[in-house]
């Protein structure tokens, strides 16, 4: 059985602002009720009726075997993705135990609170169904009781009744966004790849919602124009899940419904109580202000500007912060090399030195997740005896030194020089290395029309047979989960110690293990963004692979299993991807097209 790792990050600033969860009010029985001129009653009614319908057929598992119990799972399936939007949105822990990946999930609190939770839901089903050589009935039969016990349970937990107009728009625009960047990848559906289809069926179900929001529009026109879209959305989720035009599909459909979101926003004068990970007012996915910097950052009092981002690119590059006057944060991460260095391992490192382009855009940082924040993670290569050799008082003893920096400092922080305000200083600098500004964005903007065709099927298989997207989420293209960016998952891929294709030998870095000694996370590393991953060979956390090429080949070989390493706990699939020559040297177009303008 393949693991995920779930690093548990609180959020509890948002969290409270954010809940929409209200208990005891009862869904509907079989009989219809007629909801009255309340849209969110009539929506209550439908999430009802198709919670009850996916019930009823994960019921009729437990009388069927064979291709009548696989027809079973399949009407279930369906029936959970007429609902699916609205418990994606309201009850985000119980959409990720129903429709979660069939992993073994490690929860780490502290070294006296490691969770392993077992998965089930519809995924475990599939795979148990669909993608074992024989089928064990009684395990398909517990996880269809368990799944239908769970809905049973939300029957009474999810209530709609106290919601605004403002949480409709949001749980669309979630519902859209996840299907562009989740559903049509073969996120969710790993045994059938009906993604596809799936993607319909919930188009299908939006369209009926946003009619019932009819009154809610001032602009008729408007209301036609998402109707009329959404049935040319329909009309696109056609054909087979590895021909599908997914770079089409979010360009001309995810794309165009953003810019109408941003519309009705306007047309129904909502005003947001708070902004998510997704700014509230973004009309594309691919650019530097579709996300909200402050979900992301953890010291929000501190203020940032073009002053603070100066000041920190030039702790950043100072020498003098480092306890021998040798190092500077650019010693590893050179801007010319998409702040990377070049080497297999950083020198007196054991590891390769990630980019540090898009790095904000994650929820935890080191290769092994142990950092929470930016600010957080300088803690350590301060501390570092093989990096800066110093401490905290050290750093603020040093910038205090440099009168024009105690000046700057002054200007721009209330407290002036501490050891917080710059390490703020350089993760603001940091935090300005995400410009969405390649050619990809550029064309998924509709500035200009120069990929190739090769470029775009590079894309397509990114997002579908090559399963690429499934680790390295679209748009940052890295390992935090889409639609609420709150999570930076790791893997184990297997990465060999030495560049082989056969028989070769795990590579002994234990990744996350060093940090909790959980044995099911050996060899857990973190997903990296792929954006500027032409100029950041070596690659892996070791090094390993020279060139893309041998990368992609790493890929389509299934991972460490393909090539000799036989690890329990793998997370990346271990059968092969059966991407032609072809087929990688598209793959490898694209990820070029993701180079920023400033390194061109």
């Amino acid at each position: 059985m393949r693991l995920i790792i779930k690093n548990s990050i609180k959020e509890a600033y948002w969290v409270s602002l954010f809940v929409l969860v209200c208990v005891g009010c009862g869904a509907p029985d079989a009989p219809r009720k007629e909801a009255d001129d309340n849209p969110f009653d009539a929506l209550q009614v439908l999430y009802g009726e198709h919670l009850h319908a996916t019930i009823g057929w994960l019921d009729s598992m437990q009388l069927h075997e064979g291709e009548a119990l696989e027809q079973d799972y399949v009407h279930a399936r369906n029936s959970f993705k007429r609902m699916e939007s609205i418990l994606a949105f309201m009850d985000v822990n119980s959409h990720g135990k129903l429709n979660g990946p069939n992993l073994l999930k490690v929860e780490e609190e502290d070294l006296t609170d490691i969770k392993k939770i077992k998965p089930t839901g519809f995924q475990v089903m599939e795979e148990l169904l669909f993608l074992e050589e024989e089928q064990d009935l009684k395990e398909i039969r517990r996880n269809a009781q368990k799944t239908r016990d769970r809905l049973n349970l939300l029957a009474n937990n999810v209530d709609l009744s106290r919601q605004e107009p403002y949480h409709f728009l949001w749980l669309l625009r979630n519902a859209m966004v996840r299907i562009a960047l989740n559903g049509i990848t073969g996120f969710d559906s790993p045994g059938l790849t009906r993604s596809v289809e799936e993607a319909q069926i919930e188009y299908t179900q939006l369209f009926e919602y946003l009619t019932l929001f009819e009154g809610q529009f001032q602009d008729k026109a408007l209301l036609q124009a998402w109707l009329k879209e959404f049935e040319a959305t329909q009309q696109a989720l056609q054909g087979d899940f590895d021909s599908f035009d997914r770079y089409g599909f979010i360009k001309e459909h995810t794309q165009v419904q953003m810019g109408l979101w941003n519309q009705t926003v306007a047309d129904w004068q909502v005003e947001f109580p708070i902004t998510m990970a997704l700014s509230n007012d973004a009309s594309t996915l691919f650019s530097p202000t579709t996300f909200n910097p402050d979900f992301f950052r953890t010291y929000r009092k501190l203020g940032t500007s073009a002053s603070h981002i100066a000041l920190g690119k030039a702790l950043y590059n100072d020498t003098r912060l480092s306890e021998t006057g040798s190092m500077a944060c650019a010693t590893c991460h050179q801007a010319e090399l998409a702040f990377t260095d070049g080497l297999k391992k950083s020198a007196g490192q054991t590891r390769n030195s990630p980019t540090l382009t898009y790095a904000n855009l994650q929820k935890a940082f080191f290769a092994d997740n142990r950092s929470g924040s930016l600010e957080g993670q300088i803690i350590s290569v301060v501390n570092s005896n093989t990096e800066f050799h110093s401490d905290l008082k050290g750093l603020e003893l040093a910038v205090r030194e440099d009168s024009e920096y105690q000046a700057t400092f002054d200007s721009l922080y209330q407290d002036g020089v501490t050891d917080l305000t710059i390490r703020h200083a350089i993760a603001e600098y940091i935090r300005s290395l995400a410009p969405f500004d390649s050619k990809f964005d550029r064309n998924m903007r509709g500035e200009e029309a120069t990929l190739t065709s090769l470029e775009i099927e590079g894309f397509n298989l990114f997002m579908g047979k090559a399963a690429c997207a499934t680790c390295h989420f679209a748009p940052v293209f890295n390992g935090t989960v889409p639609s609420r960016w709150a999570e930076s998952e790791m893997e184990h891929l297997g990465i060999p110690a030495e560049s082989m294709t056969a028989n070769a030998t795990i590579d002994p870095d234990p990744g996350r293990y060093n940090i909790m000694q959980t044995e099911e996370r050996k060899h857990f590393f973190k997903t990296p963004t792929v954006r500027n991953v032409a100029l950041t060979a070596p690659y892996m956390h070791n090094g390993v692979y020279a060139t893309l090429e041998e990368v992609v080949d790493f890929y389509n070989r299934g991972g460490g299993w393909g090539i000799g390493i036989e690890e329990e706990y793998q997370t990346l699939p271990p059968d092969p991807l059966g991407l032609t020559n072809r087929e990688q040297e598209a793959l490898i177009a694209f990820m070029h097209t993701l180079t920023d303008s400033r390194f061109q």
